[in-house]
C-alpha cells in the first residue's frame, strides 16, 4: 500500500526474554548465556523509542525487538522493528549510543525512506546526529561533545571520497560510506542546527518527518523544507536600529558547501591585542585552505573577566577580523568555534581519524596497511599511547611477538590520554600473553598482576587477566582485536 522498508529475520539457537518498559514491549531475544543482559537492553530500549517519539512523532509500532548478530558480519543493523547488535558488540554494559543510533534508523530509514541511493544522508546522517542528541539531553553536554568528536573523526577518515549528495558512488556498510554519509553526514546536521538555533531545527525535524512517514525524500525534499523554515525566521525577526529587515542565512550555499563538494577546513589564527580608551581591541586573521568556503564562525576571546564571543564571516582563504573587548585578553585566549559547531580538522583530529583508518582495516584482517595507517598518526604525534597499542596489537595478530611487546612498551611509556586509560591495562595483558607465548611463565604473571592493579575493567580487561593467571595463555584463543573504548 505504500512505500517500505525491505523485512529482515533472524534464525539461531536463542531464547526470548520479553521486557516491560515505560509502556512498551520489547522483545529480547538472546543465546542463553546473554540472557542476563536482556532486561537491560530492553529498558534501554524503550526509554530510547520514548524519547524520539516525543522528539519527531510516534511510530506506527513502538514495541521493537532486539537480537544479535553473528561476528564477522555488519556490527549493527536497524530492519523494521528489529535492531541487531553483533554479539562483540553485545556487552555487559549496555552501549546506550548504538541503540539509540539503531532506533534513531526507525524513523529516519524506516518510516521515512531514502529516495535514491545518492539521498541517503537525511536517513543515516540524522540517525547517527540522533545518537548524539539522545546522549546530549539524557546524559550531559560533555557525553554531547564526545559524541560530536566520534562523528568529526569518522569524517575525516574518508572525507574526500565523494561529495555527500553523490552517495551512490559508495557501497553501503564500507568505511568510505560511514565516512562520508554517516558522520559527515551528522556533522552537517549539527551545523545546520547551529545555523537556525535549537527550537527552529528541532521544528523542522519534526515537519519532516510529520510530512515524509511512510514515504520516500530526497535531500531536495530536506533543503527545500529547509529554506523554507529558514525565511519564515528571518520574516519574524524584528528590523534592525536602521529599519532594515533580517537577511535570511544562505542555506543554499551552505547546502552546496557541505552537500555537493569536498573539504575540511583547517583553521590557522593569527592577531595583536591592542588597548583602546574603552578597554583592548584584538585585531588577527583567519586562515584555512578552501577557496570556496564562507560560514559563519564564533570567536571566544577569554579575558581577565567573563569570557567575551563574537561571530566573524570567514569567506575563502585569508578573513580579517577585529573584536573590542572590555576585560584584557589572556596569552593564547583567542579560540574559533569554542562549542564545536563546525566540522573542521586539526593536528589531534588527524592522529585520531589515522587511528581510525588502521583500526577499520584491522577489522578487515590487513594488518599490514593497518600498521601503515598507525604510523602515520605516531608521524603527527610521536607520544600517541593508542597509536602504538594498536600497532603492537596489530603485530601480534601477524605473530611478530617482538614487534608487538616493543609497540605495547611505548603505549605504557607513551601519553596515556584519559579518553583511551584502558590502554595500560591492555598492553599488560597482551604482554602478558607474549611472554607466555614465548615461555617466560613468571614475567607474563607479573603483567597479569600489573593489568590487576590497574582495577580498569575496560573490555572485561579483569576476568581476562585472572583467566591467564590461573593458566597460560595459548596461541589461536583470540581470533581478532577486540572492542575496547
Amino acid at each position: 500500500e505504500r512505500p517500505a522498508a525491505s523485512g529482515t529475520f533472524v534464525a539461531g539457537n536463542i531464547q526470548l526474554n520479553p521486557v516491560n518498559a515505560e509502556g512498551l514491549k520489547i522483545s529480547v531475544y538472546t543465546p542463553v548465556p546473554l540472557a542476563p543482559t536482556a532486561n537491560d537492553y530492553g529498558q534501554t530500549a524503550a526509554r530510547v523509542v520514548n524519547f524520539f517519539s516525543s522528539m519527531f512523532g510516534p511510530l506506527p509500532d513502538p514495541n521493537l525487538s532486539i537480537a544479535p548478530l553473528p561476528n564477522g558480519t555488519v556490527q549493527s543493523y536497524s530492519a523494521p522493528g528489529l535492531l541487531l547488535v553483533s554479539q562483540r558488540m553485545w556487552t555487559s554494559k549496555v552501549n546506550t549510543r548504538l541503540l539509540a543510533h539503531l532506533a534513531a534508523e526507525q524513523w529516519w530509514g524506516g518510516q521515512v525512506m531514502p529516495a535514491s541511493a545518492n539521498d541517503v544522508w537525511v536517513t543515516d546522517g540524522l540517525a547517527r546526529y540522533c545518537e548524539g542528541l539522545y546522549v546530549e539531553q539524557t546524559v550531559n553536554k560533555e557525553a554531547f561533545n564526545l559524541a560530536l568528536e566520534d562523528f568529526a573523526v569518522g569524517a575525516l577518515m574518508y572525507e574526500d571520497a565523494a561529495p555527500i549528495s553523490q552517495a551512490g558512488r559508495l557501497e553501503p556498510f564500507t568505511s568510505d560510506y560511514n565516512s562520508v554519509v554517516v558522520n559527515k553526514g551528522a556533522m552537517v546536521f549539527h551545523m545546520l542546527r547551529a545555523e537556525l538555533g535549537d527550537p527552529p531545527f528541532m521544528a523542522l525535524l519534526r515537519e519532516f518527518y510529520a510530512k515524509h512517514e511512510g514515504q520516500l525524500a530526497s535531500d531536495a525534499d530536506f533543503e527545500k523544507m529547509a529554506e523554507e523554515k529558514n525565511a519564515a525566521l528571518a520574516a519574524e525577526k524584528p528590523a534592525d536600529s536602521s529599519g532594515a529587515a533580517s537577511v535570511p542565512l544562505n542555506l543554499r550555499a551552505f547546502f552546496a558547501q557541505w552537500l555537493d563538494s569536498t573539504g575540511v577546513p583547517e583553521f590557522k589564527l593569527e592577531y595583536v591585542v591592542y588597548r583602546t580608551q574603552k578597554g583592548f581591541k584584538v585585531v588577527g586573521k583567519v586562515h584555512q585552505d578552501l577557496e570556496t568556503f564562507r560560514m559563519p564562525v564564533e570567536v571566544e576571546v577569554k579575558t581577565e573577566g567573563n569570557p567575551e564571543y563574537k561571530t566573524i564571516d570567514v569567506i575563502g582563504t585569508d578573513s580579517e577580523f577585529s573584536i573590542d573587548t572590555f576585560g584584557r585578553p589572556k596569552p593564547g585566549g583567542i579560540l574559533l568555534d569554542p562549542h564545536h559547531n563546525l566540522l573542521k580538522s586539526s593536528a589531534r583530529l588527524r592522529v585520531r581519524a589515522a587511528i581510525a583508518r588502521g583500526e577499520s582495516l584491522a577489522e578487515q584482517g590487513r594488518f599490514f596497511d593497518a600498521v601503515q595507517q598507525y604510523q602515520n598518526a605516531l608521524d603527527l604525534q610521536k607520544n600517541n599511547s593508542l597509536a602504538f597499542f594498536r600497532m603492537g596489537e596489530a603485530f601480534f595478530f601477524q605473530k611478530n611477538y617482538q614487534a608487538a611487546a616493543n609497540s605495547f612498551r611505548e603505549a605504557l611509556d607513551g601519553d596515556l590520554d584519559p579518553s583511551y586509560k584502558w590502554v595500560e591495562v591492555w598492553s599488560h595483558i597482551y604482554l602478558g600473553k607474549i611472554f607466555d607465548l614465548t615461555g617466560q611463565r613468571e614475567r607474563a604473571v607479573n603483567e597479569y598482576s600489573k593489568a590487576q592493579q590497574t582495577n580498569d575493567d575496560t573490555g572485561g580487561a579483569q576476568a581476562e587477566a585472572t583467566k591467564y593467571l590461573q593458566q597460560p595463555y595459548k596461541e589461536g584463543s583470540d581470533t581478532q582485536p577486540a572492542e575496547k573504548s
